[in-house]
């Protein structure tokens, strides 16, 4: 399988297959502050991302807290409007399809699964609910898909009549799983799905997630900040920040021969198991810049320990070469300065 992550709308799949989902420079504009005598200052949260995935892959977002991951992956859900650019879900645009066509064929899975879960209903009613809003099957055919969601994803039976604060972390995130699976969707969405779980509890959710994915020929749009998350679970990586995507490619590629330092700034942070090794050293510079002031030219220059002259003036070009993206003035040979 291949994947793009492109600046210009993505080719057709193999075969005239259209692609499962795909952005073409979506961004999306806030403001803060608004008044009823000021407009509020303008935040770029998505700034002209474009994407696509295929049918059966893993693409990963990520990058730090506040980059935009989350707000891309909720236009995507299509629970907010883009400022500018386009949706598609299988090569048709998101605004011609029917919200309940949509949510057939696209859901998500959240962060927090104790929010995520309505606590005044027992684990059998969440997880019915999608089969009643689209009434699919009789109620006992409902009952039948309930317990049997519940056994694939490693529920027991008997905390059918359960409610979410009887349950623990990763048996929450569990139901939320099979809700989402409930109405076999083609493509899920998760915003960070293991990191409100204990470690020992995120590898079980992980290969849960890996495991459906076969058995179901599950789509995945991964929303991530740990690194070892997605060099498990994807297939192709997007770098975000700032709203913008600096890197991208095969996930093997990305993380294993970086090239943008922010990507490398990101890898050299992640914690080893090796206490000898001590605390890794994080070569981000200065903090996280304030979003409603990003920098000039490129939004990353002033982190970086690599930057040139002209990093703090010019916005690098957006480099695409098949499946790969870079937007770096170090790997921009036609550049000239």
């Amino acid at each position: 399988m291949t994947a793009a992550v492109l600046s210009a709308p993505a080719p057709q799949a193999a075969a005239g297959e259209p692609l499962a989902l795909e952005t073409r420079d979506l961004t999306k504009e806030f403001r803060i502050g608004r008044k009823w005598y000021s407009s509020g200052q303008p935040l770029r949260a998505v700034d002209g991302v474009s994407l696509s995935l295929r049918k059966g892959e893993v693409l990963a977002i990520v990058g730090e807290s506040g980059c935009g991951k989350t707000t891309l992956s909720r236009l995507m859900l299509g629970l907010q409007q883009p400022s500018a650019g386009e949706i598609f879900v299988g090569g048709e645009p998101l605004t011609n399809v029917d919200r309940k066509v949509f949510s057939r064929r696209v859901q998500p899975v959240f962060q927090d699964p104790y929010s995520s879960l309505n606590p005044r209903k027992t684990i059998g009613e969440i997880i019915r609910d999608p089969l009643q809003i689209h009434r699919i099957g009789t109620s006992a055919e409902q009952n039948a898909e309930v317990e049997a969601i519940m056994e694939r994803v490693g529920l027991a039976r008997r905390l059918i009549h359960s409610y979410p604060s009887q349950l623990s972390g990763g048996q929450r995130q569990r139901v939320a799983i099979a809700r989402a699976l409930v109405i076999k969707p083609e493509i899920i969405i998760c915003d960070e799905p293991t990191s409100a779980l204990d470690v020992s509890v995120q590898a079980q959710i992980l290969n849960l997630l890996q495991s459906l994915r076969e058995q179901m020929n599950l789509t995945y749009l991964f929303i991530s900040h740990d690194l070892s998350v997605v060099e498990y679970m994807s297939d192709y990586v997007a770098v975000m920040y700032l709203g913008r995507i600096v890197e991208a490619g095969p996930a093997a590629e990305v993380l294993r021969a970086p090239r943008h330092p922010y990507t490398r700034a990101l890898l050299s942070s992640i914690l080893t198991a090796d206490p000898g090794l001590g605390l890794p050293e994080v070569n981000l510079g200065r903090g996280f810049p304030d979003p409603l002031n990003p920098p000039n030219g490129c939004r990353f220059h002033p982190r970086c320990v690599d930057a040139l002259d002209k990093c703090a003036t010019v916005m690098p070009r957006r480099i695409v070469s098949g499946s790969e993206l870079i937007e770096c003035h170090l790997h921009d040979t036609a550049a000239t300065d």
